[in-house]
């Protein structure tokens, strides 16, 4: 782990080693979560990007690869709030919450900040369970706003079957955090 007395070669060295082994397989977490490969090659850039900025302003992190995951995952969230406001409704279940109401307000304070963490980490998370095809529908419809006719063009997969993908995803998706909403609020 690089330390203030180290010399410039020492940090890039250590950065290089870094990226050449986390590379790999942080580019293959980020891929699954993010459906552009633009967007997903964006993604971690701005993560390496971090990680030299953070030692260069000789702030060492202990856990590199997990603190790389956490700005990963981080950034992710942040591409998914900027594309579009995540819905979890399907079409016949119009009174269902979303997942805005599911999620305490950010202007509540630090406890609710924190509560809202948690419930992206369990997004992320109940999104990582979903058989494959089921996460990618969603992701694309729900996160990235492509239509069912847009998916269905590109994959051949017919229209009824990503909507049946999509619904059971939604219905996974809000069980799981309505399960976790219901934990902090008795907590």
């Amino acid at each position: 782990m690089p330390t203030p007395e180290w010399t410039i070669a020492e940090q890039d060295q250590f950065i290089a080693d870094t990226l050449s082994r986390d590379e790999p397989r942080l580019r293959s977490f980020i891929r699954n979560r993010v459906l552009n490969t633009g967007d997903a090659e964006d993604i971690l850039q701005d993560v390496f990007y971090e990680l030299i900025q953070t030692y260069r302003l000789m702030q060492p992190v202990e856990q590199v690869t997990a603190w790389l995951y956490r700005v990963a995952r981080n950034r992710i969230t942040d591409l998914f709030r900027k594309q579009k406001s995540v819905s979890l409704n399907t079409p016949a279940d119009e009174d269902s919450p979303t997942l805005e109401d599911l999620l305490p307000s950010p202007d509540a304070g630090p406890d609710a900040l924190y509560a809202r963490t948690l419930l992206f980490d369990a997004l992320d998370e109940a999104l990582d369970e979903l058989p494959e095809e089921q996460r990618e529908t969603f992701i694309a419809h729900e996160l990235l706003g492509r239509s069912f006719k847009e998916i269905s063009a590109e994959t051949g997969t017919p229209i009824n079957t990503l909507l049946s993908r999509k619904r059971y995803a939604v219905l996974h998706l809000r069980e799981r955090l309505t399960e976790l909403q219901q934990t902090i609020a008795t907590t």
